[in-house]
């Protein structure tokens, strides 16, 4: 409180009812709250900020600083306040609160104060301190709680998304972005946020939490702002760092696990299937392929999914698992999606490579064991037996003929095995063994099948266990040289000018037997042989004549059945 001046910048003692000290020597100090944690006390030469009632011995008030609404600011033991004030706030801590008996030659004394003090008064203050600092005082920070791994830090010109509470000194709060349910995004060391903010920022990692004390100098000053900070204020910002980045930041990868064997990695115009677990920075999970218990399947460096995901999986590897750290400019920029990923937000993917595949590609066929005097392939039409053991590129086990009791059975070309599957067998002995590769458009497509996934990448492993030559498109039998001129009478056992079934299968089984033609291969000849009879006899009364039977080169000729 300054000697003479108008505004009494002090506090209420004598409506306590202390009795009377008589004449005092020096300042009376009763201190009846003390916080349990004091940072620093009020020494000479410092700035504080304080509150008072001033009171005269018998109640009455001659002055508050509560009545005119505003903290009283000034420097301690300099001589700027009485001197009984100036000694008597010595030594308090931030939201300390004393009781002061300043005697009238530490005042006002003999003179007073004109209409307001009377000349050799005792004073009685109540105050409580709201604020210390110092013009040497530096920036404090102590961080409260630090990730375990923290790849980089905060530096001038990064964008930052932050949550604060912000109190004055004494813990009275004036703002926090949590009430806003949004966080504070702004620019680092460009000239956005008050100093003190600016340098307490510097160096924190994403998931870090600080408390930032900040002076007044390196605040809002003398002036304050609006009504929620007083002139030369300290602030405190407890602040978390939900997270940062750079204009200038690209793609950040990790690659978490990169298989031994990588024989191809992913580039543009290739489709990947991939699962994906989608985090902010802070961890907050914002989407998950896992969840919905399906791959996310796209193309690559084609502009389907956001620019730092086409960057991202470029290069990878079938099974890597991989990190992509995508800042806002190459994700959902400062609008955000939704109400799951906010403005601004720095994306990370913890992605897993189940395959991927070009759309020109191939069968790709490894051949794992190959018999000695290997003479004789499977071609097209040929009737094969193999097993097999069919799973996705991730080792996830879809099929396999060795749940059957018998091998797989199947006419090459016959349109009855995916089209990858009927490539990858053609070429092969009798023994050999191949490891297959189909791209999912030579197998089930983009719909996928029972039991597997749409745009799949299928694995083969195969093992040709049987071989029989087969016969042409369109033939059930052929012959191994010419067929008899008089091959209805031959067929007519009886000569009673028809054929029964029972003729025609002893005919077709005899010259079979004789290695004069065959059939085409079928795990029942007995059928093929039926179905043979059925189209010969064309009136369908259960005999053939001699104007039915018709070779098959007489009826391509007439373009009418495709038999003999």
């Amino acid at each position: 409180m300054a000697a003479g001046s108008a505004a009494l910048l002090l506090s209420l003692l004598g409506a306590l009812g202390l009795s009377d000290p008589g004449p005092l020597e020096d300042v009376v100090i009763e201190r009846y709250y003390i916080p349990k944690v004091c940072l620093r006390e009020a020494q000479m030469g410092d700035f504080i900020r304080y509150h008072y009632n001033g009171t005269f011995k018998d109640g009455k008030k001659f002055d508050s600083s509560y009545d005119r609404g505003a903290t009283v600011a000034g420097v301690v033991g300099v001589g700027r306040l009485i001197t009984g004030m100036d000694r008597g706030l010595q030594g308090m801590c931030v939201n300390e609160r004393r009781h002061l008996i300043v005697p009238p030659h530490l005042g006002y004394g003999s003179i007073g104060v004109a209409g307001l003090i009377p000349p050799d008064a005792t004073l009685y203050f109540d105050v409580v301190m709201l604020d210390i600092w110092n013009k040497d005082d530096k920036l404090q920070i102590t961080t409260l709680a630090k990730p375990e791994h923290c790849n980089r830090t905060v530096e001038n010109s990064d964008f930052v998304r932050y949550h604060y509470n912000g109190t004055l000194l004494d813990g009275t709060p004036f703002d926090s972005s949590y009430s806003k349910d949004s966080t504070y995004d702004t620019y680092v060391g460009t000239g956005w946020l008050i100093k003190g903010m600016d340098q307490g920022l510097l160096g924190m990692c994403a998931g870090e939490k600080r408390s930032i004390i900040i002076p007044p100098f390196l605040a809002y000053g003398e002036k304050g702002y609006g009504t929620v900070i007083p002139p030369q204020a300290s602030l405190v910002f407890s602040v978390l760092l939900v997270d940062f980045h750079n204009p200038k930041d690209g793609v950040s990868l990790e690659h978490l696990e990169v298989p031994a064997s990588c024989r191809r990695r992913a580039v543009s115009g290739d489709f990947v299937r991939y699962h994906y677990n989608g985090t902010l920075m802070d961890g907050t999970l914002f989407d998950s392929s896992y969840s919905r218990n399906q791959t996310y399947n796209t193309y690559i460096g084609r502009g389907y999914i956001i620019p730092g995901m086409d960057q991202g999986l470029q290069g990878v590897c079938i099974g890597e698992r991989r990190r992509v750290v995508v800042p806002p400019h190459l994700a959902y920029g400062e609008n955000g999606v939704g109400n799951k990923i906010p403005g601004s937000a720095v994306l990370i993917f913890d992605v897993h490579i189940i395959d991927f595949h070009n759309p020109a590609d191939p069968v790709d066929i490894e051949t794992v064991h190959r018999p000695e005097g290997c003479n004789v392939t499977a071609r097209d039409r040929d009737f094969i037996r193999y097993h097999y053991n069919c799973s996705l590129l991730d080792g996830t086990r879809l099929f396999s003929s060795h749940d059957y009791e018998k091998p797989q059975e199947v006419t090459l070309g016959a349109n009855k095995v995916i089209e990858g599957l009927n490539s990858g067998l053609l070429g092969m002995c009798v023994g050999e063994r191949r490891v297959l590769i189909v791209p999912p458009h030579l197998g089930h497509g983009e719909n996928g099948a029972r039991g597997v996934p749409g745009s799949a990448v299928l694995r083969f492993e195969v093992e040709l266990i049987s071989l029989e030559e087969g016969v042409p498109e369109g033939y059930l039998f052929i012959w191994h040289g010419d067929p008899p001129e008089n091959l209805f009478e031959q067929m007519d056992l009886n000569k009673d000018g028809q054929i029964p079934a029972d003729e025609f299968s002893t005919f077709i089984k005899t010259q079979v037997a004789e290695g004069k033609g065959r059939l085409m291969p079928s795990s029942d000849p007995e059928k093929v042989i039926a179905d043979m009879f059925g189209n010969q006899d064309r009136n369908q009364d259960g005999h053939i004549t001699a104007e039915e039977l018709k070779l098959k080169s007489d009826e391509d000729r007439e373009k009418v059945h495709e038999e003999l």
